[in-house]
């Protein structure tokens, strides 16, 4: 009953984030709209802010679980923005609110372990050192984050993932390159 109770208003929040800016929801909304009352909601988060982290967080744990492995920069990128794509307005809400950096952490998160998985795929069995691999982890996660931060603070109305399609097609080759670089040092 407990992860009910909580999902419950995780939801409620969410479905209110949907609806309308951060700012302009209280602990009363999300109670009403749940049906449970003010102490069951303390119970479970000490203010907006936590709860907003509980949720970014959780849904950090369900891309990492969900995508052990992936096949392309592309699919990083994709798991990376599949929460927003399906919460628009509710991702921009809390981009724009001040809790921000705690959505920004959660993209870090998620670019960081997409981009990690699929470089240790196209590494696996390549003579490339830790700090090679490193380097190559933190310029795609870059370049993954980057794509998202920059479509977040516009508004999200471009096609990221057509852009992105499309800046892979335009690198395509690069990281093989890189890769017989590091293995020919």
């Amino acid at each position: 009953m407990a992860g009910f109770t909580k999902k419950a208003i995780r939801n409620s929040f969410v479905k209110l984030l949907n609806e309308k800016p951060i700012s302009q929801i209280t602990v009363k909304d999300i109670v009403d709209d749940c049906g449970v009352n003010r102490n069951t909601f303390y119970y479970y988060f000490q203010d907006l802010p936590q709860l907003v982290e509980t949720i970014v967080d959780e849904d950090a744990e369900r891309i990492i679980r969900e995508y052990p492995t992936l096949a392309s920069v592309e699919d990083c990128l994709n798991a990376a923005i599949s929460f927003a794509l399906e919460n628009r307005k509710a991702v921009l809400h809390i981009y724009n609110s001040i809790n921000r950096d705690i959505y920004e952490q959660y993209q870090r998160k998620i670019c960081e372990h997409t981009i990690t998985v699929y470089v240790d795929s196209i590494l696996s069995g390549r003579n490339v050192t830790k700090e090679d691999r490193s380097l190559i982890i933190d310029y795609l996660k870059c370049v993954c984050f980057g794509c998202v931060i920059e479509w977040l603070e516009k508004g999200m109305h471009s096609d990221i993932q057509s852009r992105f399609r499309r800046i892979c097609e335009l690198k395509q080759g690069d990281l093989e390159r890189m890769i017989e670089r590091c293995e020919n040092i």
